[in-house]
């Protein structure tokens, strides 16, 4: 057992979560939790707590909300917790030169893909999207760039057939936790040494777009599948019917060949609504009406005759 550290763990989402709680558990002292400040949320745009904040506030821990690290009172904040190590987990906000420099065993990255591959803000949703057969979790030592320091660890897993961003997103942060724990003591005694990220299959990860979820029928259905999966538990992947949004929460491509028009619905039955697409049908296994709640496609048959009708927003 090594010594306990003093450590000051920036993270704002769901991700962050599970590796903090196992730092706590392990017996280190987080001496303080950084998160993003309170944001509009929802219908009535309330202000809303941070995943992270939540955690930490019914952990008892410090919490530190600034819109920026680059401003002298936030560095001299730093610099007053005296840690030993700062840990990140999808935090947000850029760590800047000076404050990168503080911790005397450095900032440490819990990042969601196999690196080089899919740097950025949005690794787990990029590799559904790409058809990635596996990812993973790499703990990095921070520098300036955009996820571009050294690696120090990391963990495969594949990407289950069927599996979505929720479901993948929940793996990746516990996996992301024993792999922390699993790094610190190297970190602290020096046995675990940074190494340069290869300079072949570097990808980045972009934010997802709201307007990326907007289904094009005339894409392969293999490919709108794996939008669907992405997309799911945000934006969701989304169509029109009768000019009314629908959206399509799980599907299934079908390697069947048809005549039909990108975007008809061609069969329907219990175990999906079956749509032409550019190559081969997507069955649409579960779906929400706009107004309403998500259903099976037999619940939604049951209520609308959808056989024959064209999905897309400006489908006749």
């Amino acid at each position: 057992m090594t010594a306990p550290l003093r450590i000051i763990y920036a993270g704002t989402p769901e991700f962050a979560v599970p590796a903090l709680r196992a730092l706590l558990a392990a017996g280190h002292q987080v001496v303080a939790v950084y998160t993003q400040p309170d944001r509009p949320a929802g219908r009535g745009r309330q202000l809303a707590q941070s995943a992270m904040k939540q955690c930490a506030r019914e952990l008892a821990l410090t919490v530190e909300q600034p819109s920026s690290l680059r401003d002298v009172a936030a560095v001299e904040r730093i610099q007053a917790q005296r840690a030993d190590m700062l840990v990140v987990a999808a935090y947000g906000l850029i760590l800047p030169p000076m404050v990168l420099a503080l911790p005397r065993l450095g900032c440490i990255n819990i990042h969601a893909s196999l690196l080089p591959r899919w740097r950025g803000a949005a690794p787990i949703q990029r590799a559904i999207l790409a058809g990635d057969a596996t990812t993973g979790i790499t703990i990095m030592r921070m520098e300036a760039g955009l996820d571009t320091g050294p690696m120090l660890l990391e963990r495969s897993t594949p990407i289950e057939p069927g599996e979505t961003a929720a479901s993948l997103h929940d793996r990746l942060a516990e996996i992301g936790a024993a792999a922390l724990l699993e790094a610190v003591p190297g970190i602290i005694d020096g046995s675990l040494l940074p190494r340069p990220q290869p300079g072949n299959g570097v990808t980045h990860a972009a934010k997802i777009r709201k307007d990326e979820a907007v289904i094009d029928w005339h894409a392969p259905a293999q490919h709108i599948e794996r939008a669907v999966r992405a997309f799911n538990p945000w934006p969701v992947a989304e169509t029109y019917w009768n000019d009314r949004q629908l959206r399509i929460w799980a599907a299934q491509w079908l390697d069947t060949q048809h005549t039909a028009a990108p975007g008809q619905v061609v069969s329907a039955d219990a175990q999906g609504l079956r749509v032409a697409t550019g190559s081969g049908l997507l069955a649409l296994t579960r779906v929400q009406l706009a107004g309403g709640k998500a259903m099976s496609a037999g619940d939604f048959l049951n209520a609308h005759p959808i056989v024959g009708a064209m999905l897309g927003r400006n489908a006749a």
